[in-house]
C-alpha cells in the first residue's frame, strides 16, 4: 500500500509539472502575436503628427471615408470625408485618438490606446484598440473579448448615459456587458470612450457647449500683497520636479509656475497696478477672461521652444470640467510686471486670453502643463500632464462659490449599482467569521460521529463560496492581486483602482483581518471558491464509492512537496519586480481564472485540461492544489505564523495520533503540533479535543471513572475532565508530561532580559529586539557571520541615506533591502532563534524554524521598508 501511494504521488507530481509546462508554452509569445494590440509598437510621432491618419488605419473606424484632414481643434480630432459632392468636401464625421483627450490608466497602470470614429450625429461608427498593456487580455481572456465589448458601442451616441452593467431605463442608463475577469479594464474603457466622444462632440457642435453662469464679483477695493494673494488662493503654484519627468533628481525644478485670475478687480489691480489693469480690461471683449502665468524657476519653458507666430502654446492648457482651452499667439499679451509687494522674480511671463462663453471665473478650473516623461529604463518618451487647481475664494464672489455637483467616480457608481449584492456578500463574510469565532461551542456540540453542528456552517460556506462568490459575483482572490497591491504600496497607490472591484476589495479586508486573527485556514478552508470546489469534489468522491481509492500522500513526501507553493510565490514576487506583465503570465499556474472568471469553454484547451486534472485528482487526494501549488495560499501562510488565536492542543497530543490520522491537511506533526501555515481549519481535531468517546486520553479517563464509580464532570478549557478527583500518575502519563509540548507550534523560549520588563522599558527592549538581530551567544560561535552582517547592515543603512538624498532609485533600495533581509534570516537563526507566538503585546516566544524566521523577517522588513519607502516618497526624496 505504501509503495502504491508513493507511485501515485510521483504520478501526481509528474502530471502537474507536465501540464504547467504546457501552460508556459501557451504563455509564450506565438507567431500570431504580431497582430495583437498587447504592447504593440506605435509610431513615435503619433502623438504630434498633423496627419494622424497617415500613421494609423482611420478607415477601419470610419467605413466609407475616402480621405481625412489633419488634426484640428483642442483636444485634437480628425475630420473624415466621403466622395466630394459638387466639388466640395463631403464631411461624414470625425476620428479621435483617446490619448489625445484623456489618458486614464487601466488595471496595468497604462491607458488603453483607442481609435474611434463618430458620425455627424455623435454616433459611434467604429472602434479599434491600437495598444493596451493588460496581460489578462493576452492570456486570461482573448483580445476578441475586448473587441466584442467595444462593438456594443456601435450605433450608440456620445450623449447616451452608458455604464458597464445592467440597463436602468428609469434612470436613462444604457448598460453594456462587462468582460468576466476584466472589470476594471472595461470600466476604464467605457470612461475613456465616453469622455473622448463628448469632448469632440462639444467642439464640433454636435452637443451644445456647456454654459456656466458668469462670475459676479464682490469688490472691496482692498490691495493685497503677494503673500495675501497666495494665502487667499488667488495665486496658485504648479511645480514639476525633474524626477517626475524621468530626469536626474536636482535641487533646480523642471519648472515652477505661478498663475492666477486677472478678471477680478481686487486681484487684477493688486497684481498689475490700476493703470495696467485698466489697459488690460480695455483689450478684453465681453465674455473674455484673462489669466497670468509666470515662471519663477526651472530648466523648462512653458511657452515652448518651437513656438512661432501663428503657432500654438502647446505646453499650457486650461481645463474646466470636460472643456479645455489652448492658446495661440493671438491669445497672448505681454506681462510687463507684477506690482504686488513680495512678488517673486521671474524669467518668463505671459497673459493669456480665454475666448469662450463656456468659461466662468466663478467655477473651479485647473492649469495643465504638458511635458515629455522619459522612462529611464527604456529611454522611451511619453506625454504626461501636471495639473494645479484654481478656484476664486468665496469672499471674492457675490453669494460665495456656486454649488458644484461633480459626477460620481466610476467606482462610486459601481458600489451604488451593486449595493444589494455587496451587502449580502459582506453579511456572508461577517456570519462566517462569527460562526468560526464560536468554533469551540460548535465543536463541543459535535462528536466524532456527528459533526453537523460544525459542518452545517462549513458546508454552507462552501456552497455559497462556490455558487455565489465564485460563479456568481466572480470574487475569487488571486496572487496577482497580492503582487499588484505590493507594487502599488511601493510605487503608486490608487484607491479608485482597487475600489473598482468592490467584491474583491471587501474580500481582502476579510482575508487580512482573519489571517492575523486565526491564520489562513478560515479563508483557504472555508471561503476560497476554488478550495471549496476542490474539497466538495473530494466529498462527492467519497459518497459515490471512491472512498477506498482516496488517500493522502505519505507524510514524508508531503513535508517536501508543501514547499513548492512557497517557491512558486517567491519566484512570482521576484519576477514581478522586473516585469509585472511576465509575473501575471506566470500566475496562470492559478486555475482560478479559467474556472470562475473566464470559463473553461472560453479558453485554449491546455488551460481547461489543467483545471480538469487538478479537480480530477481532487476526487482521490484532498485539496492537492491548495496543499502543494497555490501561491496565494503561500502568501497568506507566511503572516499566519503570527496569528493571534490557534487551535487547542493538550499535553497528551504528543503521544496520541488520533487527530493526525484524520487531518486532511496533514498539518499535525509527530509531536501532535499543528502547523498553522498548513492548517485549513476543518476543525475535526477540535471536535476530538472534547469528545470523551473518540479522544483516546479522554476515553481512557472516562472509562476509569466509570469503572471506579467516580463522577464524570464536564471537560475544561485544557481539554481534560475537570479534576474534581486526583488522577493517579502512571509511567505513561509521566512520559507524556516530559515529552514535547504540542500546545505551541514549537518549544517555548524564555527571554531573560524581558522577564520583569514593563512600560517604557518593555517597549524599548521590544524595538531593540526587532531592529538588532545580533546576539552575544552567536558572536562567540558565528563571529564571521555576525561581522559580515554588521557590514551589510551598515551598507543597507547607507543605501537608505543615499536614497533620501536622491542618489539611489527605488529599484536599487528594494534590492538592497531584500539582500539585507536574506542575511538577517541567517544572523537570527545563528543567535536569536525565536519568534513571538500570539498577539504582539504578549511575551510568549517559541523556537523558530527556518520557515518561521523567513516569515518573521520578511513581514517585519516589509513593514519597515514600506514605512521608509512611503516616507521618502511623501517628502519627495525618492527617485522613481
Amino acid at each position: 500500500m505504501s509503495l502504491m501511494r508513493k507511485n501515485l504521488a510521483a504520478s501526481v507530481v509528474l502530471y502537474l509539472v507536465a501540464f504547467f509546462l504546457i501552460l508556459l508554452n501557451f504563455a509564450s509569445p506565438r507567431a500570431d502575436a504580431r497582430t495583437s494590440a498587447y504592447e504593440a509598437a506605435l509610431p513615435a510621432e503619433l502623438k504630434t503628427a498633423k496627419n494622424m491618419c497617415a500613421l494609423v488605419a482611420c478607415t477601419e473606424v470610419f467605413p466609407g471615408a475616402k480621405s481625412f484632414s489633419d488634426r484640428l481643434g483642442n483636444p485634437p480630432y480628425v475630420e473624415a470625408y466621403g466622395d466630394p459632392i459638387a466639388g466640395k468636401k463631403n464631411l461624414l464625421g470625425y476620428v479621435m485618438l483617446s490619448t489625445d483627450i484623456t489618458d486614464i490608466p487601466a488595471y496595468s497602470g497604462k491607458p488603453v490606446v483607442t481609435l474611434m470614429g463618430m458620425d455627424l450625429k455623435g454616433r459611434f461608427v467604429g472602434i479599434k484598440v491600437l495598444k493596451h498593456s493588460e496581460p489578462i487580455l493576452l492570456l486570461g481572456i482573448p483580445e476578441s473579448a475586448l473587441l466584442n465589448f467595444n462593438k456594443q458601442y456601435l450605433g450608440k451616441f456620445a450623449t447616451d448615459k452608458i455604464e458597464v452593467g445592467q440597463s436602468r431605463p428609469d434612470e436613462g442608463v444604457l448598460g453594456v456587458d462587462a468582460i468576466s475577469g476584466a472589470t476594471v479594464t472595461v470600466i476604464v474603457q467605457n470612461q475613456v470612450m465616453m469622455t473622448s466622444a463628448m469632448a469632440v462632440a462639444k467642439q464640433t457642435g454636435i452637443v451644445a457647449p456647456t454654459v456656466r453662469a458668469p462670475a459676479q464679483f464682490a469688490i472691496t477695493g482692498k490691495r493685497m500683497s503677494w503673500t495675501d494673494l497666495v494665502k487667499q488662493g488667488s495665486v496658485q503654484r504648479l511645480l514639476v520636479k525633474p524626477e517626475q519627468v524621468g530626469l536626474e533628481k536636482n535641487t533646480v525644478p523642471f519648472i515652477e509656475l505661478w498663475f492666477g485670475d486677472l478678471n477680478h478687480p481686487d486681484v487684477g489691480i493688486s497684481l498689475l497696478g490700476e493703470n495696467s489693469f485698466k489697459n488690460l480690461r480695455s483689450q478684453l471683449q465681453a465674455n473674455e477672461h484673462a489669466i497670468f502665468i509666470i515662471r519663477t524657476d526651472g530648466i523648462e519653458s512653458f511657452k515652448g521652444s518651437g513656438f512661432v507666430r501663428g503657432g500654438m502654446y502647446d505646453r499650457i492648457q486650461v481645463k474646466q470640467d470636460s472643456d479645455s482651452y489652448t492658446f495661440r499667439d493671438l491669445d497672448y499679451l505681454n506681462l510687463y510686471g507684477i506690482v504686488a509687494d513680495g512678488a517673486p522674480s521671474y524669467n518668463e511671463s505671459a497673459i493669456f486670453i480665454i475666448r469662450s462663453q463656456a468659461f466662468s471665473s466663478a467655477y473651479p478650473w485647473k492649469l495643465s502643463f504638458l511635458g515629455n516623461r522619459v522612462d529611464r529604463a527604456t529611454g522611451t518618451r511619453s506625454f504626461t500632464s501636471f495639473d494645479a487647481k484654481y478656484w476664486l475664494a468665496s469672499e471674492l464672489l457675490q453669494g460665495g462659490r456656486p454649488v458644484v455637483e461633480e459626477a460620481a467616480a466610476p467606482h462610486v457608481r459601481i458600489w451604488k449599482s451593486r449595493a444589494v449584492e455587496i451587502t449580502l456578500f459582506g453579511l456572508l463574510l461577517i456570519m462566517v467569521t462569527i460562526a468560526y469565532a464560536f468554533r469551540e461551542k460548535l465543536t463541543r456540540m459535535s462528536n466524532h460521529k456527528n459533526k453537523w453542528p460544525v459542518n452545517i456552517f462549513k458546508y454552507s460556506a462552501w456552497l455559497l463560496s462556490i455558487s455565489f462568490v465564485g460563479f456568481g459575483v466572480m470574487a475569487q482572490p488571486s496572487i496577482t492581486q497580492v503582487l499588484t497591491w505590493f507594487h502599488s504600496l511601493l510605487f503608486q497607490w490608487t484607491w479608485s483602482l482597487f475600489l473598482t472591484d468592490p467584491f474583491i476589495f471587501v474580500f481582502w479586508i476579510f482575508i487580512i483581518v482573519t489571517v492575523f486573527l486565526f491564520g489562513r485556514g478560515l479563508f483557504c478552508g472555508w471561503m476560497c471558491p476554488f478550495g471549496s470546489l476542490s474539497e466538495a469534489i473530494y466529498k462527492v468522491g467519497e459518497k459515490i464509492g471512491l472512498k477506498r481509492f482516496q488517500t493522502h500522500l505519505p507524510q514524508a513526501l508531503h513535508d517536501k512537496l508543501k514547499w513548492i507553493k512557497y517557491v512558486i510565490f517567491f519566484c512570482l514576487l521576484t519576477v514581478s519586480m522586473f516585469s509585472m506583465g511576465l509575473a501575471e503570465k506566470l500566475a496562470e499556474i492559478e486555475p482560478f481564472k479559467t474556472t470562475f472568471l473566464v470559463g473553461i469553454s472560453n479558453r485554449a484547451w491546455p488551460y481547461g485540461l489543467f483545471v480538469c486534472v487538478i479537480l480530477g485528482i481532487s476526487l482521490i487526494i484532498e485539496r492537492p492544489y491548495c496543499k502543494y501549488i497555490c501561491p496565494l495560499g503561500a502568501a497568506l501562510a507566511m503572516p499566519s505564523t503570527f496569528r493571534w488565536f490557534g487551535l487547542k492542543r493538550k499535553q497528551d497530543c504528543n503521544s496520541c495520533k488520533a487527530c493526525a490520522v484524520g487531518c486532511g491537511s496533514l498539518a499535525i506533526d509527530k509531536a501532535g503540533r499543528i502547523d498553522h501555515r498548513e492548517c485549513l481549519h476543518c476543525l475535526d481535531c477540535m471536535v476530538l479535543y472534547t469528545d470523551a468517546k473518540a479522544c483516546p486520553p479522554l476515553s481512557k479517563e472516562r472509562k476509569r471513572r466509570e469503572r471506579e464509580g467516580l463522577e464524570i464532570k464536564a471537560i475544561g478549557k485544557d481539554g481534560y475532565f475537570i479534576p474534581i478527583y486526583p488522577i493517579p500518575a502512571t509511567a505513561a502519563s509521566e512520559a507524556v508530561k516530559t515529552g514535547l509540548d504540542p500546545r505551541m507550534p514549537s518549544d517555548p523560549v524564555q527571554l531573560a532580559h524581558k522577564i520583569k520588563a514593563t512600560g517604557l522599558r518593555w517597549i524599548i527592549l521590544e524595538i531593540i529586539d526587532h531592529l538588532w538581530p545580533w546576539s552575544a551567544s552567536a558572536w562567540s560561535s558565528q563571529r564571521g557571520l555576525q561581522i559580515t552582517g554588521i557590514g551589510l547592515a551598515i551598507a543597507a543603512s547607507v543605501a537608505w541615506v543615499l536614497t533620501a538624498f536622491g542618489q539611489l532609485s527605488s529599484a536599487a533600495i528594494i534590492a538592497w533591502w531584500f539582500g539585507w533581509s536574506v542575511y538577517e534570516v541567517l544572523i537570527r537563526l545563528s543567535g536569536k532563534r525565536y519568534v513571538k507566538d500570539g498577539p504582539w503585546w504578549r511575551d510568549q516566544y517559541r523556537y523558530a524554524s527556518v520557515m518561521d524566521m523567513i516569515s518573521y523577517v520578511s513581514f517585519k522588513n516589509l513593514l519597515i521598508g514600506a514605512a521608509l519607502f512611503l516616507s521618502l516618497k511623501t517628502l519627495g526624496l525618492l527617485v522613481a
